[in-house]
């Protein structure tokens, strides 16, 4: 897969992101739903209970938004599904100092479409992510915006399942996020094939593993409720389910 010309940011980049960050006002967008039971964390509530997988899409949030504000100059706004009016929103914005946008479309795709046009008409550079990696890292955003600012058109955190954990834009297209089978295996190859046909170069991280599936858990025995984890430890995820 040609991706153009290099555009990795180099070491000397890297460690002077932190200053660069005081010119380049990047923005990290990121994707959550209200942590309603019985309507998130879908596919681990057969593990989990309808509270349990409530409980974990809290967390999980909490740490995504404790991360990111370890990002040294970005903007930050938390996209909110269906909307802002959450308390636990609310909670978020007071305890971490994030901007509140309530996501809008149909689609995720047509979701994030929109999250990435707003973002990208206040200033170049738009980094978004959900919350479902719990090994998403500080750096990782930081190397996604040093890419962008370094002349990518686009930054790609591969997530092992065939999504992404990560996407960065300097430029915008809704192609990017159209008819594309969400939660598929099939997600990271069709917006290569996306980019490609746009003509964009782009960057791809490290990649990392989503916590949203069953089988997902046994890789990160520390969410799991303390009650579980010996039968995590025992038969794995159908362990749990008994």
């Amino acid at each position: 897969m040609d991706k153009g010309k290099d555009c990795r940011p180099t070491k000397h980049y890297l460690e002077a992101i932190s200053i660069a960050m005081g010119v380049y006002r990047a923005r990290i967008l990121v994707f959550a739903k209200a942590p309603v039971a019985g309507q998130v964390k879908t596919r681990l509530i057969p593990v989990l209970g309808d509270q349990g997988a409530a409980a974990l899409h809290r967390r999980l949030v909490r740490r995504t938004l404790g991360v990111v504000s370890r990002v040294g100059g970005a903007e930050v706004a938390l996209c909110c599904a269906p909307d802002a009016r959450h308390g636990f929103f609310r909670a978020q914005a007071a305890r971490y100092g994030v901007r509140l946008r309530s996501q809008r479309g149909g689609d995720l795709g047509a979701r994030m479409a929109h999250a990435m046009g707003w973002a990208l008409a206040q200033g170049p550079g738009v980094v978004l992510i959900g919350s479902d990696c719990p090994g998403l890292t500080a750096r990782d955003l930081s190397e996604a915006i040093a890419a962008l600012r370094a002349g990518c058109d686009a930054v790609l955190g591969p997530a092992l399942d065939g999504g992404y954990v990560l996407i960065g834009l300097r430029r915008y297209s809704p192609r990017v996020f159209e008819a594309v089978p969400w939660g598929s295996a099939r997600v990271l190859d069709l917006t290569r094939v996306r980019l490609q046909g746009l003509g964009w170069r782009w960057q791809e991280l490290a990649p990392r593993r989503d916590l949203d599936r069953s089988q997902d858990l046994a890789c990160f025995p520390q969410w799991v409720p303390q009650g579980l984890r010996c039968r995590l430890s025992q038969g794995g995820p159908r362990g749990l389910v008994g």
